[in-house]
């Protein structure tokens, strides 16, 4: 399973993953701050990856509209805010547990929510 990290999340998240192996790119890190949250999907899409992300209400917006347009969609997992941002070693360590459990990935247009234990 490959993920991207929408801006809202640290780098360090994406790089943590990596070195267990996982394939994670953040917005950071292909340029992508500030794009709109439609960009950061549509590009996550191009790049078959689930995009990870905290902001939930946004990003269940736009993949109803995704699914409706019939748009490319690799899933999208929600951060609840209760997992505070700067914990980034527990925020990657979930996120490996997650993918471990989804290997072949989510379902076009799931919407997921890490489970924090």
């Amino acid at each position: 399973m490959k993920f991207y990290l929408d801006e809202d999340l640290s780098p360090k998240i994406a790089e943590i993953l990596r070195r267990g192996g996982i394939d994670a790119l953040s917005a950071h890190e292909a340029g992508m701050c500030e794009a709109s949250d439609q960009r950061q999907l549509d590009f996550a899409a191009t790049e078959k990856r689930c995009l990870v992300t905290r902001n939930r209400d946004d990003f269940i917006k736009l993949t109803v509209r995704f699914f409706n347009d019939q748009r490319p969609h690799c899933g999208v997992l929600i951060i609840p805010y209760t997992l505070p941002g700067d914990q980034f070693s527990r925020i990657a360590s979930l996120i490996k547990k997650f993918s471990s459990r989804h290997q072949k990935g989510l379902a076009p247009y799931s919407i997921a929510f890490l489970p924090i234990k």
